[in-house]
Order: structure tokens, then C-alpha cells, then sequence
């Protein structure tokens, strides 16, 4: 049966991958002008959204997003956490979220023409096996908190391919407690199933349904680094238990 599904997976991430370079090729001009001034980041972050959208609508992907706070009022700055399985969170996230946020990502996506230009300029890359580089990009992220705005970090550092999590990075709660700032969950239940991370026919490839779900807040307001490992790990449990309740 595996086989008889290589052919539609391959025929269907064909199209994905040829809508999103077609797509970036003709949005392209319009994100070199807005993320040539910082003024104008919030414009090409709101293209951005409407760019991910038509990625998923286009792919025959219907997202479905729920949230257990009102949306207007996400705390600003804070720290936006996921669970990481499919590279389709990059594109879920912003979807889910509506207010202006920096990714944190890695280091490799520089090397993608195409992705830099939104990449370097507007969002924080890092080379996570290099000590000094992943500093700079604290320090960066730290600088982006201090001017009000929100950081995205997938606290996984990594794809995991299986649907299961791996353990979380201390980075993320670090910086949410050095800036005394939210930290506000989001889940992804069903990008892996649509788009695995792995081999062009064997991994996971189709049209379907992906839901997300924002979680209630999770304050860090007088917490010191003596709470950092209770809070990571208390962020793994609610991501966890939110991808084991039977419906979302």
C-alpha cells in the first residue's frame, strides 16, 4: 500500500514546491522594497501572512485555528513556543499568529537566495552548533524584546520528523525570563501528517486539514534563572497534553 501512495506524495509536494517558488518569485520585488527600511517590516510581515495563507490554500491544506485567549489580546512583546515536525510551521505560524513577530531559525536558510532576503533582514538566523553564534542571536533576540517586539522559537531546535517532541532548548525560557516577558504556546497537530521532513516519496504528502491551537499565556513576571528548567519543562507538558487530547 506505502507504494502505491510514492506517486500522489511526489505529485503533490511537486506542486507545493512549485506554488511557493512561483508565489516568492512574483511577491519577490515587493518584499526586496518593504525589508529595505526596518519602518516597513510590519508591511512586508502582513504580505507575509497573506503569502502563507495562499501557500496552504493553494496546496489544497485547510488551517483550522483555535485559541483559548482572544486574539487581540496577546500579550506584546512576548515569546511564541511550538512543537516543530514539518516545515509547514514556519508557514502555520503565520497564519496563527496575527500580531508581528521575529522568527528565530536556523543558520542554513541563508544559503537559499530566495529565503534570505526576509531571513537576514527581518528575522534572526543562528548557527546552532556554534557557542558564539548562538549568543549573538540571544543577545539579538533580547535587542527585538526590548523594541516591543515578539520572538517566535521553536525550542526543539530541530524537526521532529515522527510527530513526537524532543527535548526543549533552554534558549527560549532564558530570554523569556531575563526580559520578564509571556510566553504564549501554540500547537501544531497535523503538519507532519500534510508534510514530513524526510525522503521526496516515502515521508508524508498531501492536501488536508492542519490544525493549531493557541494556549492560554504562561507569565514569567518575577521568575529568576532558578525557575528556568520548571518552566521549560512545564511548557513541554502543555504542548504534550495538548497533542494527546483525543480532539482539538
Amino acid at each position: 500500500m506505502k507504494y502505491l501512495l510514492m506517486i500522489p506524495r511526489a505529485l503533490w509536494k511537486l506542486w507545493f514546491v512549485l506554488n511557493f517558488v512561483i508565489t516568492l518569485l512574483l511577491l519577490y520585488p515587493a518584499f526586496l522594497i518593504l525589508l529595505s527600511r526596518e519602518k516597513w517590516f510590519s508591511r512586508a510581515f502582513w504580505l507575509m501572512r497573506i503569502w502563507a495563507k495562499w501557500l496552504c490554500y493553494g496546496a489544497g491544506i485547510i488551517p483550522i485555528v483555535k485559541y483559548e485567549i482572544d486574539p487581540k489580546r496577546i500579550p506584546s512583546p512576548c515569546i511564541f513556543i511550538s512543537n516543530h515536525t514539518s516545515y509547514l510551521d514556519i508557514v502555520l505560524s503565520y497564519v496563527s499568529v496575527p500580531n508581528y513577530f521575529v522568527f528565530v531559525g536556523k543558520q542554513e536558510l541563508d544559503k537559499a537566495p530566495l529565503f534570505r532576503v526576509f531571513f537576514k533582514r527581518m528575522n534572526i538566523l543562528v548557527n546552532r552548533k556554534s557557542n558564539v553564534d548562538s549568543h549573538r542571536a540571544y543577545l539579538h533576540s533580547g535587542e527585538k524584546i526590548d523594541k516591543g517586539q515578539s520572538v517566535f522559537i521553536f525550542p526543539e531546535a530541530t524537526i521532529s520528523s515522527s510527530g513526537n517532541m524532543i527535548p526543549f532548548k533552554n534558549g527560549a525560557f532564558k530570554l523569556a525570563i531575563d526580559k520578564q516577558v509571556p510566553i504564549v504556546p501554540i500547537v501544531f497537530y497535523d503538519n507532519w501528517k500534510r508534510l514530513q521532513n524526510g525522503g521526496f516519496f516515502t515521508a508524508n504528502g498531501s492536501p488536508g486539514i492542519v490544525r493549531a491551537r493557541m494556549l492560554s499565556v504562561v507569565h514569567t513576571k518575577g521568575m529568576t534563572n532558578a525557575d528556568l528548567i520548571p518552566l521549560r519543562e512545564k511548557l513541554k507538558g502543555i504542548i504534550q497534553e495538548s497533542l494527546t487530547q483525543p480532539k482539538q
